[in-house]
């Protein structure tokens, strides 16, 4: 196991055995976590607010429902937008 040192202004280097396995790449986040006064570093990626939605729970639950009902055969087809807009408005 690597052994790594703290630097003056409280940074600390990733070894490049690790860096290379998790597939780290400069300006990535982390979460810091105490885990029974272990430091963890968890790499987290940054999410555009306009991306939360599908992201969220409720977001995953309706894309595989969504995804369900088209395997189960059970979602219309349209040829163009403007059969979707007539079927959606009758």
């Amino acid at each position: 196991m690597p052994v790594v040192k703290v630097g003056q202004s409280r940074q600390v280097v990733i070894p490049k055995e690790i860096w290379d396995r998790l597939g780290l790449e400069a300006g990535d986040y982390f979460e810091v976590e105490i885990e029974e006064e272990r430091i963890v570093f968890v790499p987290k990626k940054l999410v555009s607010k306009e991306e939360l939605w599908y992201w969220s729970k409720e977001g995953q639950a309706e894309i595989n429902q969504a995804l369900r009902e088209i395997k189960e055969g059970d979602a219309k087809e349209f040829d163009n937008v403007e059969d979707l807009i007539d079927d959606l408005n009758s």
